[in-house]
């Protein structure tokens, strides 16, 4: 080595200048030539960069198997233990890192080195195990040695165990801690242990010769190039990286914990002989490796799955540039970050193209340590996932484990352990790939895992067969899984009668019982023959005016039996009702008539004043019906209309501020009626409460389910769907079986008094929004009544999928179902294209209950109802809804939300829903809601909105420990404002926008210099002063802030140790990242002066939350 270095000093000007542009041109440096032996007079050096990183995931996580390998093999012939023990041992002599050991020496980490370390192979007999027994017992034997601790302190770091199955029969497992090791190191370690062990079974001399450097003198090395390599790599890596939040969205099955648990498992793998040939005669058509051709498959996996464009994936790489360092054992591996714009739906040749281009200049720029370009690019710390990335692929050969004489079959040991969210290992042999998924089992089930795997394979059998396709349409399901999803769960053909319309078989079931009640109100009361009678009166005069097929028709009434004759009359007369909230503000209402051109419109005299007059001709069914209508025929008129005709045009709200109209036909909404009768059996027993209001879509079934059936409909008061007790009253006095709700409101009604009396209600029906696990058990555990959820969009004629609620079920959502009858449901990518059982899509309906269309909205109309590529009818279409859903693997739907109640908070895509789901969680929150809101300097901050329960209030500091017991930092609001009630919207529904804006905002934690306050406060000050090299740190500044990580980390638990004598775990500064939470953490660890720093603190507290409540000045809001 020492002549090396002489003769590059000897060279002229002419020659180094040309060899440092070879070198360079390698992506090496002619420091990498510098690298010399460490003084043997200390056994003591310092540890590497990876080596550090492990070292400190130790202290943070004690026994973390994530970092253990462990390999096993089968060995049949004649195996000499005791030469295999010398062989290793041998190898043990030859590398220093076999023999090391990790302390801490003046706050830093080291190795420690023995001079001599003599390794005993475990032997188990394992012949007295019965022959059937034995399979199961080695894998036992397997998943207990790949979980074994291993104690950093103490030697050795890697275990051989041997199992003795009869006299020519073993099993080999060998262990090793990854800080000492990595896949290469295996390698080295297979084959001098072959030579050694080859040379000793036959008496020979060895043939090597010592390693003339050892691990410790490329940890040493690598820390004195630190400052050339990142002058001239980490520009290229900021740039490169620069705007992304490194995180990458998998769907999971369950949710994140707030710190990365580690637990994992393998699903193994084989890419078969002839899909491996065909994957690298692509490379080399395309002028790439076969990894380049991998990476970019699981890119575009990854893509599919989250619909993210910005995929970032990681990579180990050997970094083993020097010469010296291919025959030495130890942790040289370095991560790479591969970051591919997967924007613009590529074909799969281009994206292969900018794989290649993002591999090449990453392997130019391979040397700067991933431990230190995290430092540099400080991304927001999260303990629930690994900075930067969270998925890798590794694809390296496979290292061939030989003994001379014995055969060798490799066995798969699974740890229990994975390192990140998903880890693809893939190992190449002569003829096939083989390798397995790890992954995390806090975040997937294995069924999960195995679809990703057959995905994976299916996509690898897509690009080969056709590489020029777009990545949208690179085939992931296999026609089996697409079959599925498509037809098999769309397999809801019902052949319904559709010789009637709705009002006809009301008009039957008048025939059948025509004295029987059919609406009540209040002390009024109509039999079926006298309803039929009135709206064929009705009927008759609107067909005199002109009314009659697709003719729309306004009608603006308070709840009343009027509202009924209107509405029946309305479709006798064959024209199509368009309700609308005389509570409305009078723009809106006038807007409505304008856009809808209503040529009638139906009201009550005293409404008068609050409607425009001049868009069309106004009936008041009060005092007009004597002049107009008691003289018409009480006959069934004729009607003209057909299932293709409109029956109502309900308005809803749109993103333009205006309300538009949705045009639902005849056949959508019989079709829907029809499934409802067939699933719910309503018979002449049943009461419905007609409590809707009519503007809103569920009052369709209401309305016209029942009296189409033989059942009474039971018309509540105006207004008295927001008066629980009221509806307590109502349903024990006219026995309703039958009721809706929205989820909101059905949480203020299962907690009214009385409520356990309703003993007459049969089913509840639940739509309009989430419903959350635990108002479907305060459900069930109040009343004695089935409960539905029940999911649809006003533009698919009311509801499209059904579930029935349980007790007892473990889901952490409440499905919304299958799709009712003669209705499909497909999730669906942005490119159309199905997503896999788990993946998150937007939810689009097809079927006989889409609507026509929005009103006078051809542009919209043809955004949102588009062509149906899965359908054989010519005309089908689809409606895109805007909602997020996923399929679970029993075929149901589950809802996640809406598209657009997505926000990004620093960096991290957030659903709303997910943190209130959470928040009603809390045992003194009745109701939640969160939003968003821009700070003074225009940063996104949640706030949250809490409906407390009447007897107590929640703090702050209980809401934020609640939540932060279940979510990331970054999930929880800074800000909470308690609401005696959440404000909603005419149907019921949580009215997000008229959210109050908080009047108070709480101070940044990053903020002004504030000095410590008390003794605890300023011993910690001192320590982050010293540990950090600042003159000073105030209460409230963030340790990350200020250029802190996960060493230094270390060292101020071990100064904090030193100080206040008590184990002080280190994730406690993760959690606690200021000097003052840090501080009121230690609650009596410090003894005297910490219980009275927290009893000062609290009395503080209360003085102020005190003064703030004197100051509030509104009835309805109080600032937390």
């Amino acid at each position: 080595m020492k002549d090396l270095e002489n003769i590059i000093k000897n060279l002229s000007s002419e020659k180094r200048e040309i060899l440092d542009k070879l070198i360079k041109e390698e992506g090496m440096s002619a420091s990498l030539f510098s690298m010399t032996s460490r003084s043997k007079k200390s056994n003591v050096a310092p540890l590497s960069f990876s080596q550090e990183q492990l070292w400190f995931l130790e202290q943070f996580k004690p026994g973390n198997a994530a970092y253990y390998r462990t390999v096993g093999f089968r060995l049949n012939g004649s195996l000499n233990i005791d030469v295999l023990e010398r062989s290793f041992n041998e190898i043990i002599r030859r590398h220093e890192i076999l023999r090391t050991t990790f302390t801490t020496k003046n706050g830093q980490p080291v190795q420690v080195i023995v001079p001599e370390l003599t390794l005993n192979i475990t032997v188990v007999d394992f012949q007295h195990v019965v022959f059937s027994e034995r399979e199961v017992e080695i894998q036992r034997q397997a998943t207990e040695e790949a979980r074994k601790h291993f104690d950093l302190m103490r030697l050795p770091l890697f275990r051989i165990k041997l199992l003795c199955l009869g006299e020519k029969e073993h099993v080999l497992f060998f262990s090793i801690h990854h800080i000492i090791s990595d896949e290469w190191s295996l390698g080295v370690l297979y084959r001098e242990l072959l030579v050694i062990y080859k040379a000793f079974s036959e008496g020979k001399p060895l043939q090597f010769t010592d390693l003339p450097l050892q691990y410790s003198d490329f940890a040493i090395w690598r820390k004195q190039i630190l400052d050339e390599i990142k002058e001239k790599e980490l520009p290229y890596w900021k740039k490169q990286l620069d705007g992304s939040n490194f995180v990458l969205d998998l769907p999971t099955d369950r949710p994140r914990s707030m710190v990365q648990s580690f637990k994992g498992a393998k699903r193994f793998l084989t890419i078969p002989g002839n899909l491996y040939e065909a994957i690298k005669q692509l490379s080399r058509r395309e002028k790439c490796t076969p990894f380049m051709t991998l990476l970019a498959a699981l890119q575009i996996l990854l893509y599919r799955y989250t619909g993210q464009d910005d995929i970032i994936i990681g990579s180990p790489i050997a970094c083993r540039n020097h010469r010296e360092t291919l025959d030495m054992i130890g942790l040289f591996l370095n991560m790479l970050v591969f970051r591919t714009d997967m924007s613009g739906n590529p074909g799969f040749h281009e994206l292969l193209g900018r794989v290649r281009d993002v591999t090449s200049r990453a392997y130019s720029y391979q040397n700067l340590p991933f431990e230190k370009l995290v430092e540099e690019l400080q991304p927001k710390r999260d303990l629930s996932r690994n900075p930067i990335f969270q998925v890798i692929l590794q694809v390296s050969p496979t290292q061939v484990f030989e003994l001379p004489g014995i055969s060798v079959i490799p066995l798969e040991v699974d740890n229990g352990a994975a390192q990140f969210d998903l880890a693809v290992h893939l190992y190449e042999g002569d003829e096939q790939l083989k390798g397995f998924f790890e992954y995390n089992t806090d975040l997937f089930d294995t069924p999960t895992i195995d679809r990703m795997v057959k995905h994976f394979q299916t996509l690898l059998e897509g690009i080969v067969s056709n590489p020029q396709q777009l990545i949208s349409d690179l085939p992931v399901l296999s026609q089996t899984e697409r079959y599925q999803l498509l037809a098999e769960w769309n397999n809801t053909r019902v052949k319904y009668p559709q010789d009637l319309l709705i009002h006809q078989l009301f008009e039957a079931q008048v025939e059948k019982t025509p004295d029987a009640v059919a609406v009540v109100f209040e002390d009024k009361q109509l039999t079926y023959r006298e309803l039929n009678c009135r709206a064929n009166q009705l009927a008759h005069y609107l067909q005199s005016i002109g009314v009659g097929p697709d003719v729309l028709v306004g009608i603006a009434v308070e709840r009343s039996i009027e509202m009924v004759i209107g509405l029946y009359a309305i479709l006798k007369a064959g024209g199509a009702y368009v309700p609308i909230d005389p509570a409305y503000p009078y723009e809106r209402i006038a807007y409505m008539l304008e856009d809808a051109q209503v040529p009638v419109l139906l009201t009550q005299s005293k409404l008068k004043s609050r409607l425009p007059s001049k868009h069309a001709r106004v009936i008041y069914l009060d005092t007009d019906w004597d002049r107009l209508i008691a003289d018409q025929s009480q006959e069934d008129p004729i009607c003209q209309a057909s299932l293709d005709n409109l029956a109502y045009v309900i308005y809803t709200s749109g993103s333009t501020g205006k309300p538009k109209g949705v045009m639902n036909t005849h056949h959508g909404i019989l079709n829907r009626l029809l499934w409802m009768q067939e699933t719910y059996q309503l018979t002449d027993s049943d009461r419905i409460l007609q409590k809707t209001p009519f503007s809103f879509d569920v009052s369709v079934w209401e309305f016209f389910w029942s009296l189409m059936f033989g059942a009474r409909l039971v018309v509540a008061r105006p207004e008295g769907h927001k008066d629980n007790d009221y509806l307590v009253q109502i349903i024990k006095k006219q026995q309703i079986t039958t009721i809706h709700f929205v989820p909101s409101m059905l949480q203020l009604f299962v907690e009214t008094e009385g409520v356990d009396k309703c003993d007459s209600l049969r089913q509840v029906i639940c739509s309009g929004e989430a419903l959350s696990v635990e108002l479907k058990n305060r459900f069930i555990s109040r009343l004695d009544a089935k409960l539905h959820n029940l999911y649809g969009p006003t533009e698919a004629a009311v509801d499209v999928t059904y579930w029935e609620c349980l007790q007892g079920n473990d889901l952490r959502t409440v499905p919304i179902g299958r799709p009712i009858a003669n209705t499909r449901i497909y999730i669906l990518d942005r490119h159309i294209q199905p997503v896999p059982i788990g993946v998150s899509g937007e939810l689009h309906i097809g079927g006989v209950q889409v609507a026509r269309g929005y009103l006078n909205r051809h542009d919209l109309t043809a955004e949102k109802f588009i062509s149906d590529p899965f359908s054989e009818e010519p005309k089908a279409r689809l409606y895109k809804t805007g909602d997020f859903a996923r399929y679970l693997p029993d075929g149901n739907i589950e809802y996640l939300g809406r598209i657009d109640n997505q926000v990004k908070i620093r960096g991290f895509r957030i659903e709303l829903g997910e943190i209130e789901t959470v928040l009603t969680q809390h045992p003194l929150v009745r109701e939640a809601a969160v939003g968003v809101r821009k700070d003074a300097l225009g940063r996104t901050e949640l706030v949250g909105y809490v409906v407390p329960d009447q007897n107590e209030k929640p703090s702050v500091e209980s809401l934020r420990a609640f939540l932060l017991e279940t979510l990331p930092d970054y999930m929880v609001p800074g800000i909470y404002v308690l609401l005696k009630t959440l404000p909603l919207t005419p149907n019921g529904k949580l009215d997000r926008k008229a959210l109050p804006e908080p009047d108070q905002v709480r101070p940044e934690m990053a903020q002004a210099y504030i000095a410590p306050s008390n003794d605890v406060e300023r011993k910690l000050s001192g320590i982050w002063c010293d540990v950090l090299c600042l003159n000073r740190v105030g209460i409230h500044d963030n340790f990350f802030d200020l250029g802190g990580n996960s060493l230094l980390a270390i060292q101020v638990i071990e100064r904090v140790r030193q100080v206040f004598g008590d184990d002080i775990p280190v994730i406690k500064l993760f959690q606690y990242p200021t000097v003052s939470s840090f501080a009121g953490s230690l609650k009596d660890r410090a003894g005297d002066q910490v219980r009275l720093y927290r009893v000062e603190n609290r009395a503080k507290a209360r003085r102020e939350a005190i003064i703030r409540r004197k100051e509030q000045k509104k009835e309805n809001k109080i600032i937390v």
